[in-house]
């Protein structure tokens, strides 16, 4: 019997981090319903979600996979803007749009809408981004809440959309006039 992947999604916690190895929380939610994944490959949602997934899907609570990380305390990218050079790598992998700058511009995090995914660590090219808990953060910010992370995550995905087509479309429109020109 397929589960309903839409009440799986819904009980993950939307960073988008893909640390259970999927391109974000909807493929791994989909995985689950089809039997492909196992509940416990989430990290940020940690033993609650499991409990949860496990209670949803009436299976035995696993612990957390070990291959996928470790659960911890929530946490929020911070970026040394003394080291930040303004190459800009960190803005498209942020699932959520929470880090702002241009290029040559010092960067910043939003911190409110920061997940803690750590997906723009790796891009960063003079290792100025690093993770540290949300409470250390003076003054704290709360956590974003699942249903905020996946709102910002659709809106980015729809302007990553819509860039994508643009470019295409532009692209057509070069070999088009290439052609013509050619002809």
């Amino acid at each position: 019997m397929r589960a309903d992947p839409d009440r799986i999604h819904a009980l993950l916690p939307q960073t988008q981090c893909t640390r259970c190895g999927y391109q974000g929380c909807r493929p791994y939610a989909e995985a689950i319903a089809v039997g492909d994944a196992p509940i416990n490959r989430c990290p940020p949602g940690g033993a609650s979600t499991i409990a949860q997934l496990a209670a949803l899907l009436q299976r035995d609570i696993l612990p957390l996979d070990p291959e996928c990380g470790a659960e911890g305390p929530p946490t929020v990218a911070v970026i040394d803007e003394s080291k930040c050079i303004g190459c800009a790598r960190c803005l498209p992998p942020c699932p959520v749009d929470a880090i702002v700058g241009a290029q040559r511009q010092m960067h910043t995090v939003i911190n409110e809408l920061c997940t803690g995914c750590e997906l723009c660590i790796a891009p960063c090219p003079v290792d100025c981004i690093s993770i540290v808990p949300r409470a250390s953060l003076k003054p704290p910010t709360p956590e974003p809440t699942p249903e905020r992370n996946l709102l910002r995550f659709d809106a980015h995905e729809m302007r990553r959309m819509q860039r994508e087509t643009e470019r295409r479309r532009l692209l057509e429109e070069r070999k088009q006039r290439v052609s013509r020109h050619d002809a």
